[in-house]
């Protein structure tokens, strides 16, 4: 896995690339609600799948510090429980389509990656 080596900054980090990636399709999926859902379940899951980003961003800004790291990865992972929650939402009550369905099984690998990846770090993290 990309993440298990030497990076030097978070844009390194496999997980980093795929959320942020991801984010943008969310934000792109939640243009096609109705207007009544775009401010209430859209307004939820854009939040969620950029929260996954930002908290991946934020621990790695504080990396030197492993429990710290450890501590916003594990938010990165709840974030990205929870946008898959609003994604089966989101495709039960108004789609039900295979893209959507596509998305939420990219987020489910999403969270195994991070998971892995709280457990690199949490096992062979080194701090200098």
């Amino acid at each position: 896995m990309g993440d298990h080596k030497i990076c030097r900054s978070y844009e390194d980090l496999e997980i980093y690339s795929i959320s942020f990636s991801l984010a943008l399709k969310i934000h792109k999926l939640t243009l096609q609600l109705p207007k009544y859902e775009f401010y209430e379940q859209g307004s939820q899951i854009r939040r969620s799948s950029k929260s996954i980003v930002a908290n991946i961003v934020e621990g790695y800004g504080r990396k030197r510090y492993k429990s710290e790291f450890i501590r916003f990865l594990v938010f990165s992972h709840a974030s990205c429980d929870e946008t898959i929650f609003h994604l089966k939402m989101i495709n039960e009550i108004h789609s039900d389509s295979h893209e959507c369905q596509l998305i939420i099984e990219e987020y489910s690998k999403l969270s195994k990656m991070i998971f892995s990846f709280i457990q690199y770090v949490e096992n062979n993290w080194l701090v200098k």
